[in-house]
């Protein structure tokens, strides 16, 4: 700033002390402290636009995802609504209620087992058609010809087609056979998609499509079979609105109540697959927002070098006559610019980053995805970048209101320790909360913003603490005989010591460093050591009461040493709670889908293995009073639901209502028999159903024992289907390698943020590190002995914040692994140890690149100028 520009200000503040004539003033001063760039703020900028970009770029790509599952929800769910049904066909009379509303088209699914003529076999996702599939969309099938010429009876055996790993599986080529229950089929085509598979979730097995005719002649369809129904409708051209598909929901469920369908419409197609988008988008906001919060620091460090290196400006103004108010609005007006500036550059890569997304990974998405510009998406990263530059500038920028001149112009040598005005304070606070709010606000799940918001807030304080700390004891302890380390202790705890900013910045970055590591290992040891010791070696499905006895027999003479246990099964959907229609907002969010879809549930006389009644009392083996039912506690409480409440589950078409006589602890990791509801037997009392059965190996079991097991019972019960347990722990498995990558990109975000911030702030204080280094060479330091005090500092601010990572990201991986994923923690050393040990490397070697420059200044050319 000129003399000439500072004479024009005093006057001007002279002339314009009003309160609203101050505004133009203070935009034309920011606007001439501006024309000299952005020098000091570079990693202002660079924080502001990468947690920006993060959070503007996954919203903008959740957001294209989902309104691609929109735009085509009639092709997912083929058609303009679905209604399915578990173990049983609709009648007549309530297929006749959908074909008045338009064409249907009828689809069976269910789980089988693929054999060949050597007896191998493999689980199958079956799935049986009519002729009427696929009303939308098209399945791509190898090679092209119609599907009902595929799927018809020719030389008196049905086509199949069939996924190409099936036929890598078995080594099959089109044109060989290939058996399912007691049926023989020939393989016609390979089936390489299908319109509507997204609409029928993650399955276990490869798809095999067959006809409605070819399944119902294969023996499969037993009473209680677990076999899904669904009814496509299609509405007539030009009558297929919105609001027309919203009448067919409604009258469908008048007027075929008693049916118990299962409704989706177009506008919820894939609904698991929306409920997991909304699941893994939050977790990727949420990371953003920590790289974005971490970068807040380094605006605050920024903004605070920026108040050190305009002392003298801020004193000639003061001196002239400004207010403090005056001097404040300034440079908020600057830093507010900076700001803007930083923010668009993160809203236009966030706003960009879906079309390159999209490009790069076209052939990898389950649908097509067409990228926009998201408003809503760009102005709530808009919203959250404002807020973090806001509530982290604030406090700094306000700590110049009241600084006497005199003060400023001493501060080179004697600086002083003073807090803002409590305006600015609670003005800081007001931004912060507002800035947690929104989190919560706008999250997919708020428990989880909530979980994640107060442990942000409890790590800041814990990490301020720990500075404070690590200045106390420096302040404090013994006196070492090494120059040094001396040098270093003081370094530490001296005003304006660079203490608080390093450990902030790298403690925040570290400890979510850790915590994803260790909940990473912890999954891992769970799915490749612990389930897979615990669990059993099979489940078979669709076993009938009349074939329970010879499987046994069968079981005990090819397996001797296994375990068998077998459970009653049926498939069960809620019909109404508390004696009231189902109200999914009175419901926790976590659990609203099960309302929606059928589940397994069973009946015992006994509580099952791997549970704990916890609350009420378990029914009498004789027990023949009206239907009880015993449920999850978790889910109970999820439902509102508490012992002595009634509840109507539709089973088979016909509602149960039983009251809760208890509730049950399960131990789900122990991967037995268990279900969310266990009615009392008397319920279901001449039902048909299906038995549930597993075999457990002692100690695991091997390949070979497994493989020969599948081959006898699928060719002595072709009607049952066999899971092996090994096979689904591989699937589960890649599915976590992928999250794992994922996560761990998005965790880059934040720890490069925090190695930004951490150089920020050892920028920051290079000039008083250049003031240090010339009055100690002055006084006969060599340059030696400052590197060697530089790197005991740092690596003893490294160690300690490094240990304080490790602590903290340990406890936040325990409690997300034994309070919401419900498995054991698993402390990983070499992962941790390696974060750990990287923060220290990064520490010391950032210091000492900071301080290297700052050495090789000359001691005159400053000395002159003091």
């Amino acid at each position: 700033m000129t003399s000439s520009d500072i004479s024009q200000a005093g006057s001007a503040v002279s002339k314009h002390a009003g309160r609203f004539s101050k505004l133009p003033v203070t935009l034309r001063l920011a606007g001439r402290e501006l024309r000299g760039g952005v020098q000091g703020f570079v990693v202002f900028l660079l924080c502001l636009a990468l947690g920006v970009a993060a959070i503007a770029g996954v919203g903008s790509l959740a957001r294209g995802l989902t309104e691609g599952l929109a735009r085509e929800g009639r092709s997912i769910l083929d058609g303009d609504a679905s209604f399915s049904v578990h173990h049983q066909e609709a009648t007549a009379e309530q297929r006749a209620v959908l074909e008045r509303k338009g064409r249907v088209s009828e689809v069976a699914t269910l789980r089988a087992m693929a054999r060949v003529a050597s007896g191998d076999a493999t689980l199958v996702e079956l799935k049986a058609v009519d002729g009427a599939w696929p009303m939308v969309g098209k399945a791509d099938l190898e090679p092209p010809l119609p599907i009902p010429d595929i799927l018809a009876r020719k030389d008196g055996r049905f086509g199949a087609a069939v996924d190409p790993a099936v036929l890598a599986r078995f080594g099959l080529k089109v044109g060989d056979r290939l058996a399912v229950g007691n049926l023989e089929l020939d393989v016609r085509a390979a089936l390489t998609r299908e319109p509507d598979r997204l609409s029928e979730g993650v399955g276990f097995g490869p798809r095999m499509l067959v006809s409605l005719d070819a399944l119902r002649a294969s023996g499969l369809l037993q009473p209680g079979s677990l076999v899904r129904y669904s009814y496509r409708v299609a509405l007539p051209d030009g009558a297929r609105d919105d609001e027309a598909v919203k009448r067919l929901l409604v009258d469908v469920e008048k007027q075929a109540l008693e049916a118990g369908f299962n409704a989706r419409s177009r506008f919820n197609a894939a609904p698991q697959l929306e409920r997991n988008v909304g699941r893994f988008t939050q977790f990727l906001t949420i990371v953003g927002l920590a790289a974005l919060i971490v970068g807040g620091v380094g605006v605050a460090n920024a903004v605070a070098a920026f108040v050190e290196r305009k002392r003298e400006t801020i004193a000639t103004l003061k001196g002239i006559g400004a207010s403090g108010r005056t001097v404040f609005l300034i440079h908020l007006v600057e830093v507010a610019a900076l700001g803007a500036l930083g923010v668009g550059l993160g809203l236009i890569v966030g706003a960009v980053l879906p079309f390159a997304a999209v490009a790069a990974l076209k052939n990898v998405l389950p649908i097509p995805i067409e990228p926009s510009i998201y408003p809503r998406e760009l102005l709530l990263a808009l919203a959250y970048g404002a807020l973090t530059t806001l509530a982290f500038a604030v406090w700094p920028l306000g700590r110049a209101h009241d600084v006497p001149v005199a003060a400023l112009f001493r501060e080179q040598v004697a600086p002083e320790a003073r807090r803002p005005r409590l305006v600015y304070i609670a003005a800081t606070f007001t931004l912060a909360a507002s800035l947690c709010g929104l989190a919560v606000y706008a999250a997919y799940d708020t428990r989880i913003a909530g979980i994640f918001v107060v442990a942000t807030v409890a790590t800041f304080l814990a990490l301020r603490l720990v500075a404070s700390a690590i200045m106390w004891l420096a302040a404090r302890a013994p006196r070492p005989r090494s120059v040094e380390l001396k040098l270093a202790l003081a370094n530490m705890h001296r005003p304006g010591a660079l203490t608080p900013s390093v450990v902030l910045s790298l403690g925040l970055g570290l400890a979510l460093l850790v915590t994803l590591t260790l909940i990473d290992a912890s999954i891992r040891k769970q799915l490749s050591n612990e389930l897979p010791a615990k669990a059993p070696s099979f489940f078979f499905l669709d076993l009938t009461a009349a074939d329970r006895d010879a499987f046994t027999s069968l079981i005990k003479d090819k397996a001797p040493d296994a375990t068998l246990e077998s459970v009653p099964m049926l498939r069960g959907s809620f019909a109404t709670l508390k004696g009231k229609p189902l109200d999914e907002n009175s419901v926790d969010p976590e659990y609203r889908g099960l309302l929606k879809g059928d589940r397994g549930v069973t009946f015992a006389a006994e509580p099952p293995k791997g549970s704990t009644v916890v609350e009420g009392e378990w029914w009498a083996p004789d027990y023949a009073g009206p239907p009880l039912i015993s449920f999850d506690q978790r889910l109970a409480k999820a439902l509102g639901l508490s012992v002595g409440d009634e509840v109507g589950i539709n089973v088979l078409g016909r509602v149960i209502t039983a009251k809760v006589a208890n509730l049950r602890e399960i131990h789900w990791e122990t991967l037995g028999i268990n279900f969310f509801m266990v009615f009392s037997p008397n319920a279901f009392k001449g039902a048909p159903y299906m038995n549930l059965a597993t075999v457990t190996f002692p100690n695991g079991g091997s390949d070979a024992q497994e493989f020969a097991l599948m081959r006898d019972v699928t060719r002595a019960f072709p009607a049952v289907t066999a899971i092996r347990v090994k096979d689904a722990l591989t699937s589960v498995s890649k599915v976590v390698e992928n999250l794992a990558v994922a996560i761990r990109v998005a965790s880059g975000v934040t720890l490069v943020s925090s190695m930004l911030v951490l150089a920020g702030a050892l920028a920051a204080g290079h000039r008083r590190r250049v003031y240090e280094a010339v009055v100690l060479k002055t006084l006969g330091a060599t340059r030696g002995r400052l590197i060697a005090a530089f790197a005991a500092e740092y690596a003893l601010l490294g160690l300690v914040t490094a240990v304080f990572g490790l602590i903290v990201g340990s406890l936040g991986a325990w409690g997300v692994t034994t309070d919401i994923m419900k498995i054991d923690f698993a402390f990983d050393w070499p992962g941790a140890g390696l974060a750990a040990l990287g923060a220290l490397a990064v520490t010391i070697l950032l210091g000492l690149a900071g301080s290297w420059r700052a050495l090789g200044e000359k001691p005159a050319r400053h000395l002159r100028s003091l």
